[in-house]
Formats: C-alpha cells, sequence, structure tokens
C-alpha cells in the first residue's frame, strides 16, 4: 500500500511560548498532586521488579527535563546532582550508565525531601529556558525546544499513570488493606446488556491523524497508512467483572482447551485461579482497589487482567479479542461529541466505573475505565522511522514481545490520549488497569 510521508522528527506544536510554560507548570504540579496522599516510605516501596518506587517516578521525570533540555539549552549548564545521571536514567543507553531497575527500592538517598528540590529547582530553570528561547530569533531552536517539552509533558503523563499502578501494588501487600484515596463519585448502577455493534470494514487510514488526533503523537503511532479490514462486530461495552465470574465458576481458569500455550504454562507455574487482585470465593468475591478492599462489583468493567486471560475469556465466550485496526475504526466512529469522554484520572475515582447510560447503537466506554487488550503484536507501521537523536530509543526498541492496548484507563490523564494511542506490555503483565472488549466475525466477513 503507498505510505503517507513519514517524518522522523517529534511533532512541532504550535502553542505559544507562555502557552508552553503553563501547561509545563500544570502538568508538573498534576505530578505531585498525586503523591499528596502518600507517606516518604509510601514513596520508597518497590513491590516487584518491573514497579517503580513514586520517589524514583518523581527523579526521573525531572532528569528527563534536565538531561534532553536543560543540557541541550541553558547557558552555562550545571547539572542539580552529577550522580542523578546514572541514578535515575530509565533506559536510555545512549545516556549512559543505568542504576538496575529490580534495585531501584534500594535508593534511600536522595531523601522525598531532596527529590522534590530537585523538581522545584529544574521547574525554575526549565520555565527560564522556555522564556529566554522564546525571546530569541532561532524560530529552529524555538520549534525545537517545544518538540521536547511536549514529549517531556506526555512522557510525564505516561509515568503519572504508571505511578498510580504502582503504589496500588506496593500498597496491596499490607494486611490492613490502606487506601490511597476515599473519594468514590459513583452514581447508581444501572446495569447495561451488551450489544454487538456492526463496522463493515474496508481499505481504512489507520495512525496518527493530525486532523482529528491533535497535535502530538508518539513516534510508535506513525505513519499513517492504509489497512484492509474485514466486517466484524465490537461489543458495545467492555467485558464486567460479572461475566468473568460466569467464567471462573465455568471453571475457566482450570480448563486448557481454553488458553494459549504459554498462557497455560503462566497459570500453571504461577497457580493463577482468580483475576489479579481478588480474593474470597464465589458469591463473595472481593478485590484490593486504590480505594481500599471493596467487593466486587459485577457490573463494573474487568480490569488488571493478563492478556493470556483476556484471551482465555474471549475463546470461552466464543468471540475474540478485536485487532488494534478494529479498535481504532471503531473508536473513531463514535460521535464527536462523545469521543475522548470517559472515566480518567481526572474523575479521581481510580478505578472503573459501570456503564451508566445507555449507548443508543454506539460504543460505549471506549476511552478511561481500562485499558482494553488487543489481539495485535507490538509491531512498527509500515514505514515507520523512530525520532532522530536519543529521544528515538523511546518506543522502537520494545516492538518484541508485547501486545497492544488501546483506548487508556481511569488512570490515565484525559489530554494524554487520542484514538490512535498505542499502549503495549508483555502478555502476562497484570498490574496495570487493563481489561478487554470482545470482537467477533461476520459470516464471510473474514478472508
Amino acid at each position: 500500500m503507498p505510505l503517507e510521508s513519514s517524518h522522523s522528527r517529534i511533532p512541532s506544536p504550535q502553542a505559544r511560548p507562555s502557552a508552553l510554560a503553563t501547561r509545563f507548570s500544570a502538568v508538573r504540579q498534576q505530578t505531585e498532586a498525586l503523591i499528596k496522599p502518600l507517606s516518604p516510605e509510601d514513596c520508597q516501596l518497590q513491590s516487584m521488579p518491573d514497579a517503580s518506587p513514586a520517589k524514583w517516578h518523581l527523579a526521573h521525570l525531572t532528569w528527563f527535563f534536565e538531561t534532553f533540555i536543560l543540557e541541550r539549552f541553558e547557558p552555562g549548564f550545571k547539572p542539580f546532582d552529577a550522580s542523578f545521571r546514572v541514578l535515575f536514567n530509565s533506559y536510555y543507553n545512549g545516556v549512559g550508565d543505568k542504576y538496575p531497575r529490580p534495585k531501584r527500592g534500594l535508593i534511600s538517598r536522595p531523601s522525598l525531601e531532596e527529590v522534590l528540590a530537585y523538581r522545584a529547582q529544574v521547574n525554575q530553570r526549565m520555565l527560564e529556558v522556555i522564556a529566554q528561547v522564546a525571546a530569541g530569533a532561532d524560530t529552529a531552536q524555538q520549534s525545537e525546544l517545544a518538540e521536547l517539552v511536549t514529549l517531556g509533558l506526555h512522557h510525564e503523563q505516561q509515568h503519572q499513570e504508571l505511578l498510580l499502578t504502582d503504589i496500588k501494588h506496593a500498597l496491596s501487600f499490607n494486611p490492613s488493606h490502606p487506601a490511597y484515596a476515599t473519594h468514590w463519585p459513583l452514581a447508581g448502577i444501572h446495569p447495561q446488556p451488551v450489544n454487538w455493534i456492526r463496522h463493515d470494514g474496508g481499505l481504512v487510514a489507520h495512525g496518527f491523524d493530525a486532523g482529528r488526533d491533535g497535535e502530538f503523537a508518539f513516534d510508535n503511532e506513525t505513519p499513517r497508512h492504509k489497512v484492509y479490514v474485514a466486517a466484524f462486530e465490537l461489543a458495545s461495552r467492555p467485558t464486567t467483572n460479572g461475566e468473568l465470574m460466569a467464567f471462573i465458576a465455568d471453571k475457566g481458569y482450570q480448563r486448557p482447551e481454553l488458553w494459549l500455550s504459554m498462557g497455560w504454562d503462566w497459570v500453571m507455574e504461577n497457580h493463577i485461579s482468580l483475576p489479579f487482585y481478588w480474593q474470597g470465593r464465589e458469591g463473595a468475591y472481593q478485590h484490593f482497589t486504590l480505594q481500599g478492599l471493596i467487593d466486587v462489583d459485577p457490573n463494573t468493567p474487568a480490569c488488571h487482567l493478563s492478556y493470556f486471560e483476556a484471551d482465555a475469556f474471549a475463546r470461552w465466550s466464543g468471540a475474540r479479542l478485536p485487532t488494534e485496526f478494529e479498535w481504532e475504526l471503531a473508536a473513531r466512529g463514535v460521535a464527536a461529541s462523545a469521543a475522548l469522554q470517559g472515566n480518567f484520572v481526572e474523575k479521581a475515582a481510580y478505578h472503573p466505573l459501570p456503564q451508566q447510560e445507555e449507548s443508543h447503537g454506539a460504543s460505549a466506554q471506549m476511552y478511561g475505565d481500562v485499558w482494553e487488550w488487543t489481539q495485535s503484536n507490538y509491531n512498527p507501521y509500515p514505514g515507520y522511522k523512530p525520532w532522530e537523536g536519543l529521544v528515538g530509543e523511546y518506543n522502537g526498541k520494545f516492538m518484541c514481545n508485547q501486545f497492544v492496548l488501546r483506548g487508556g484507563s481511569c488512570a490515565t490523564p484525559q489530554s494524554h490520549m487520542r484514538a490512535s494511542y498505542r499502549n503495549f506490555f508483555p502478555p502476562d503483565a497484570r498490574w496495570q488497569f487493563s481489561g478487554l472488549r470482545l470482537a467477533r466475525d461476520l459470516p464471510g466477513g473474514r478472508p
């Protein structure tokens, strides 16, 4: 298929310098607002190698701006602390050495207080650099700065979600079931039946669309290209806990014929019999949430499922997971007024919520609540090129042994989401707010 033009540079936002500075301050403040319910001891916890302490997230996000922007643009640059270059490097081999990820919880120094001082100093220096570059005459430099700051802010919003999922995992080990938050904005529940919505498919454009998706996309969302999608049906809402309970009651975790070979090995090796954070027995299930230990609501979207569990449930249902191309086609078909409306982190539920209103023949809860697994491998699009420079390590090198998720979750910032956004995790990952939406073929709809 012919490809639309591809470019390896970060999309250049058109925001005015004052707007860029305002957004920088707002996003940075939101990260610090997320740790207000936490103690310094909470912020030190690392509960598994895949998770990071909240304190590390705070420092790494500051490291990003110091390393990729202040080093490049600040006259007479001097690091806040030279040792931070190694301590808070995540995976950028081009920058230099890294502290081992599984041992981040062992970094007791700098203290949380010192990390917050680091953030405050870098914030001030960043605002000064934004103002200085804006006052100059070098438009190429202004564009480069805007690109990198915008990337840094979207990077920070990714870590805002990770901060919440990581602290949830850490707090879950406490037998007193401590709550991160106690605000539960849940109205009356009106159970909604699942309906099947037909999509005719065809040859469709897929990937980041600057005209509809905004001014920014990660490199893995590009280039926009043509994809043939056969006719299919998509469930009107995500799979619920109640539907998952039926799977459990039918011994879904004990039936090897429902599972991929690797998935069954994972079930056996890890003695998996319930979704992550669940406990109890049929009729009395509870699960740990950021609101503490609560009863499992059957009408709420199921979450913290691995790809293996999502795939097994779909097979048990006589359906399948959608491809990411099907998911995006359906998401773009949602009415403009409903686009990107959903249960995002701004609602402060920090948990999926039931569908509250009838969908009237349209897909509901496409955004927010839970990331939805697709059956698509996380591969590059045809003609993909990573960004230039050190930030080229951001996405491309992870395009192996991962699956794509779509739509955002209850921990995702709303302004971070768009129809073309591709999240990705390995198939056994469960600590993210990951769920599923079923798809099925139409008769004669697939070759």
